[in-house]
């Protein structure tokens, strides 16, 4: 009898349901992972589920193991921590890490997998993904000691960014973000907190994460002259108005772009995707990055959870997705 899983799929926008889908038999070289939890990538997953990805983007947008198309059905997500039921002897009974779909079980090539070092619990490991971005961001930054650094947008990417940041010598980091709750956030994480009419200008540097117009103004208008936003934001469909007729050339400002999807070229040299992520799951071992984690709910609860999500009804950063761990779900 062939196996079975259950996955997560987005029927039509605005619609999730899960489905059984057949799981197939591991070859030579696979894993059969069985999920211990997966994150929703909050604003990522939101736009997905709402179907707003551009048709221009529909294939950047892929995930690694996207099945289906934008704007649905289609089975989207990428931040699984798992269990190794099956495969090569070194990976068997090992926590891993797979930018794969919310799906109780499913096998892949083990060069897909990542182990979860053994000082990372792996309900902290779902933000793997998040962190790994961060780190490509900052490649791409290149802070210096001592610099002024403002970071608004107090969303998964922002804290994730600012909780690096908050290793630096010498850097002023502040966090910015219209949602005075998120001071607590800051706090756990060791950074300063403003709101936006409060947040101190003179910034070499602005990373944006808020994916608001008002955000990116307020990013530009905190840089010293010759300073730099690192825009991190994903707009989908929206297009957004700046205010490029201000001080924008009387400073020289500068507005950059930073994309995960490539390693950053002042590492593509020497740096893999696989070592960026490694790089990620060991900075993973900081518990302070357990703020990061806004609750828990079941894995069958997730098309309702991500209508929540989508729609603003169930705030917060990274919701986690708990799956059934007695080894009954996606049983033959």
């Amino acid at each position: 009898m062939q196996r079975t899983a259950r996955a997560f799929w987005l029927r039509s926008p605005g619609h999730g349901e899960i489905r059984d889908v057949p799981l197939p038999e591991p070859a030579a070289g696979d894993v059969l992972v069985r999920t211990l939890f997966s994150g929703v990538s909050r604003g990522t997953e939101s736009l997905v589920f709402r179907g707003g990805v551009p048709e221009s983007q529909h294939t950047a947008m892929r995930a690694p193991f996207q099945e289906g198309d934008f704007p649905g059905p289609v089975k989207y997500g990428y931040l699984n921590v798992g269990l190794v039921e099956e495969g090569p002897r070194e990976l068997v009974g090992r926590t891993v890490f797979c930018l794969y779909p919310h799906q109780t079980r499913y096998v892949v090539p083990a060069g897909a997998v990542t182990p979860v070092p053994d000082s990372v619990p792996a309900g902290r490991a779902v933000l793997a993904g998040t962190v790994e971005t961060a780190v490509n961001a900052l490649w791409d930054a290149a802070p210096l000691v001592g610099d002024r650094i403002a970071v608004v947008g107090a969303g998964m990417i922002g804290c994730s960014v600012a909780a690096l940041l908050a290793r630096y010598p010498g850097v002023r980091v502040q966090l910015v973000d219209a949602d005075p709750a998120r001071a607590a956030v800051a706090a756990a994480l060791g950074v300063e907190f403003a709101l936006p009419g409060d947040a101190l200008d003179g910034c070499d540097l602005a990373v944006h994460a808020s994916a608001t117009e008002a955000g990116l103004t307020r990013a530009l208008e905190l840089l010293a002259p010759e300073g730099t936003v690192l825009e991190l934001s994903w707009y989908g469909d929206r297009r957004v108005s700046l205010p490029l007729g201000e001080a924008f050339h009387s400073g020289r400002l500068v507005l950059r772009g930073s994309q995960v999807g490539r390693v950053s070229p002042a590492r593509r040299a020497h740096r893999t995707f696989a070592d960026r992520l490694a790089l990620a799951l060991d900075l993973l071992a900081d518990p302070a990055f357990d703020a990061l984690i806004s609750g828990e709910f079941a894995f069958e609860e997730l098309p309702s959870a991500l209508a929540g999500i989508a729609g603003g009804s169930l705030p917060g950063l990274c919701h986690r997705v708990g799956y059934d761990t007695d080894g009954a779900a996606g049983a033959c």
